[in-house]
């Protein structure tokens, strides 16, 4: 595996835009910032996958799960799909950088974590520092086990945090 640096995405309220790792905004059609985190709303053009995209940041679990509405004929077998990732919260912009794992959701069934292979390459390369690393492991344990203690269900963990995402469908 080819070490890459980390992705790194911009959240500007003012723009009501996201700027993609590939450094392209993209039009957002809804922001909404609560005291536990982000919530983004677009379309996603020009993906063969899907057409739209729903995302939480959530800086104090260090999570970005996203709802990906699925084209037909590319579903997926996942409720939600979890990235682990570092936030930083602005007055008007966020910024997250990815930390490589993912943790695939099925609510109710179970809980996948991805990508172990690109993190140990970063990590290998010197892209990231030891406390992200650890950063990033630590917390995909945490949420595979918080999510498992919880029967796989993202929104009964959460609340037990004081944390309620809603969704546009």
């Amino acid at each position: 595996m080819a070490a890459h640096p980390p992705k790194v995405e911009i959240f500007d309220l003012d723009a009501r835009s996201n700027t993609d790792p590939k450094r392209i905004p993209r039009d957002v059609e809804e922001f909404r910032v609560e005291p536990f985190g982000l919530y983004m709303a677009r379309p996603a053009p020009g993906r063969r996958q899907f057409h739209y995209i729903e995302s939480w940041l959530l800086p104090e679990q260090g999570l970005r799960v996203t709802d990906f509405w699925f084209n037909e004929g590319h579903e997926r077998d996942q409720d939600f799909y979890l990235d682990v990732v570092r936030v930083e919260r602005g007055e008007r912009q966020w910024r997250t950088r990815d930390l490589y794992l993912d943790i695939v959701l099925r609510t109710g069934k179970d809980a996948t974590v991805l990508d172990a292979d690109e993190l140990l390459a970063a990590s290998h390369a010197g892209l990231i520092d030891d406390a992200d690393t650890l950063f990033a492991l630590e917390t995909a344990f945490h949420t595979v086990d918080a999510l498992a203690r919880h029967g796989h269900d993202l929104h009964r963990w959460l609340t037990t945090l004081g944390v309620a995402l809603t969704w546009r469908r």
